[in-house]
């Protein structure tokens, strides 16, 4: 991703029918500077550009519980923003990853995200935009929460691939078995592709050639010297559609249940706890911690040699009277 041409388009795109000259006065400026930000010359820092996208009669507070799923209780009050406000989320987002690798992977000095992160400087846009990038892998995702990145000259093509690629988890989530199959290394031939996926992960031979065919026809892998090769590896997040978003967990709750069934090796972890109403969301943030950490930790990971689950769980066992019909509906029979 092109982070400097991204964060043009993205000013372009929130100066709507505007002049660069009009929006440049609406902000307090005497120059042009606007003008200067479109042109890649200079740069708002984020705090300022997300002023400009509230301006807009949106809220970046808004913007980042739609990326991240849940209420940004990280702002503890401040701004979302503000320079207080970026380096929450900014921190939010880095999760454990250590800033020595987020200063390896954005080419940023260990310095200057130290100070970003502590809110002792501003990060410019296109910084921004990298370390959500480098952090999350998810930078597409929180674009779609300012504007359509389908309007985006630099974003569109990318973005329309990962629409692809959420439609084939959403419709065939074992599909993606099959993406991070192909993507160790002593994958066979593309005409005994189907054999060794059914053979390897228990797929039947019609699913594997299912799968692979919505793969292709996504764009997410190719053809090329006799095997089926990986063209771009994603992060695919599927809680842009709440209700198909529950049945992919549902199906790989299924996947993990049966292989516990099975006997097959893994580990399946249960603890049932009584602990405090206000300690609930401290338990639920120090899961996404470690969700985030494990994240960074397998985008570092190589070579790539096993595909694993990963699969949890942490919620309240109490429901509403009328989220059960019948009771006992929520409680599975033992076997």
């Amino acid at each position: 991703m092109r982070h400097g041409e991204l964060a043009s388009e993205l000013i372009r795109c929130l100066r709507g029918k505007r002049s660069q000259a009009q929006l440049s006065r609406r902000l307090g400026y005497r120059s042009n500077i606007v003008q200067r930000w479109e042109t890649q010359r200079c740069w708002p820092t984020a705090a300022e550009f997300l002023a400009l996208f509230e301006r807009s009669g949106r809220s970046a507070a808004a913007s980042y519980r739609a990326f991240l799923g849940a209420e940004p209780t990280f702002l503890a009050g401040n701004a979302a923003a503000s320079r207080q406000g970026v380096a929450a989320f900014l921190s939010h987002v880095r999760g454990g990853t250590a800033i020595v690798e987020l200063a390896a992977s954005t080419g940023f000095s260990r310095f200057s995200i130290g100070r970003w992160l502590k809110a002792e400087a501003e990060p410019r846009l296109p910084e921004f935009l990298t370390l959500i990038d480098a952090t999350s892998l998810r930078l597409l995702d929180y674009v779609a929460t300012l504007v359509d990145p389908a309007k985006l000259a630099s974003a569109s093509e990318s973005w329309q691939s990962l629409e692809s690629a959420r439609s084939a988890a959403y419709d065939k989530p074992w599909s993606h078995v099959v993406l991070r199959a192909l993507e160790l290394p002593e994958r066979p031939t593309a005409t005994k592709t189907t054999r060794w996926l059914a053979a390897r992960f228990g797929l039947s031979e019609q699913a594997a050639t299912e799968a692979l065919e919505l793969l292709a026809a996504s764009g997410q892998i190719e053809r090329r010297q006799g095997k089926w090769r990986v063209r771009d590896v994603q992060a695919v997040d599927t809680r842009a559609d709440p209700k198909r978003s529950r049945q992919v967990r549902a199906y790989w709750l299924r996947v993990a249940h049966a292989r516990l069934e099975a006997g097959i090796e893994g580990v399946y972890g249960f603890n049932l706890m009584a602990v405090s109403a206000r300690d609930v969301p401290r338990l639920r943030e120090l899961h996404a911690s470690y969700y985030r950490e494990m994240q960074a930790l397998v985008a570092a990971s190589e070579p790539a040699e096993r595909v694993v689950l990963f699969c949890t769980q942490l919620l309240g066992l109490e429901v509403e009277t009328d989220v059960a019909a019948t009771p006992g509906a929520l409680w599975p029979a033992v076997k």
